[in-house]
């Protein structure tokens, strides 16, 4: 039990340690990218008359359903891809070698995921707008 609190805290502390030091960049430059994805996919679904992303995927039927699907999963894939690329850079530089796997993966998620996921739907509505106006 020892071992699994040493390493949470190992975790947590190296987490918020992230924030400062070599490539802080990456925590404007991976939410950027994030937005800007969602940005371009926000605009083709509206021009495409589709609903937001998760409405649409209740209501389309089958076939559309799954390229819909390979399509979300491509764009959040290039973005999560950035996101790892980024933080393998980070710990070569900071640690000397790639041992903390779970961390690359938390901060990717944090990053550019999430972010890609809260702004496509807001921007697939304001485009809409923009666009039948």
């Amino acid at each position: 039990m020892d071992a699994f609190l040493d390493y949470l805290h190992r975790f947590w502390t190296e987490m918020v340690a992230r924030s400062e030091g070599p490539m802080t960049f990456r925590f404007f430059l991976q939410p950027t990218m994030a937005f800007l994805v969602a940005l371009r996919d926000g605009i083709r679904d509206a021009r495409a008359g589709r609903e937001q992303y998760w409405a649409y995927l209740r209501h389309a039927q089958p076939e559309e359903r799954k390229a819909a699907w390979r399509n979300g999963v491509t764009a959040t894939a290039r973005i999560l891809l950035l996101g790892v690329a980024m933080d393998v850079i980070y710990q070569f530089k900071v640690f000397g070698d790639f041992s903390r796997p779970l961390e690359t993966l938390v901060i990717s998620i944090l990053l550019a995921f999430i972010p890609y996921l809260l702004l496509r739907g807001p921007v697939t509505r304001v485009a809409r707008r923009w666009i039948h106006h």
